[in-house]
């Protein structure tokens, strides 16, 4: 579980590197949609929050609680894309997108079955 904690945080740090980077492009891409305004400051926090938790869900040995935070985030922003997919808001990223955090939610609930398993 520990390396499939790092590739996340390096995933979701590095998104949100991209949106600090290059907002417009990036909202455009999932959203086929246009930035404008307080959408650039709303999509420039968001990339900072990504950033924050890749950090706070770096693995620590023995530490649970970084499962926990990258399962949530995965789980909601999988949710969250459906329902704006589903709503006519996807862009040429929006889909592969869903399938990287429904993967990374699948992988992660599958590595802390493992370990479960075998600490028992």
């Amino acid at each position: 579980m520990r390396r499939l904690l790092i590739f996340a945080s390096f995933a979701e740090g590095g998104f949100g590197l991209l949106l600090l980077a290059a907002p417009a492009v990036i909202v455009s891409l999932l959203f086929r949609g246009e930035l404008a305004g307080a959408g650039a400051i709303m999509a420039r926090l968001a990339g900072l929050a990504l950033v924050s938790l890749a950090v706070a869900c770096w693995p620590e040995e023995g530490a649970v609680r970084p499962y926990y935070g990258m399962l949530t985030w995965s789980a909601f922003a999988a949710v969250g894309l459906i329902g704006l997919g589903i709503a006519g808001f996807a862009g040429i990223l929006l889909w592969p997108a869903v399938a990287v955090h429904v993967s990374i939610v699948l992988l992660l609930v599958r590595a802390r079955a493992r370990e479960q398993k075998t600490a028992t």
